[in-house]
Formats: C-alpha cells, sequence, structure tokens
C-alpha cells in the first residue's frame, strides 16, 4: 500500500508540472481536426468512388 500512495503523491507533483492548453486553444484545435478529417473523409470517398467505377467498368466491359 506504501507503494502506491507513493505512486500517487508522484503522479499528482507531476500533474502540477503539466502546462494545460487553453479552452479557446483546446476549440481550436478540435475544429482543426474535424475540419481536416471531414477533408480526409471526402478524398477518400472520392477516390473509392472513382476505383468502384473503373474496376465496375473494366468487368462489365469485358
Amino acid at each position: 500500500m506504501e507503494r502506491f500512495s507513493r505512486y500517487i503523491r508522484a503522479v499528482i507533483a507531476e500533474m502540477k508540472h503539466v502546462k494545460w492548453t487553453s479552452r479557446r486553444q483546446a476549440a481550436v484545435y478540435t475544429a482543426l481536426v474535424l475540419g481536416i478529417s471531414a477533408v480526409v473523409m471526402i478524398f477518400v470517398s472520392l477516390a473509392d468512388f472513382v476505383f468502384t467505377s473503373g474496376i465496375d467498368f473494366v468487368v462489365n466491359r469485358f
């Protein structure tokens, strides 16, 4: 039990040294991640559509 309480005290001490981001910065980063994810999703969807259509064309053509 002594080791566990020492661990908890060390974690609390370490967390005091952490520099947390501001609420605004967290919101900006979240929006950035969501925006980039949406762009990647659109790109992958379009690429999937193009490749599927191309393979469909080749398979049905011959």
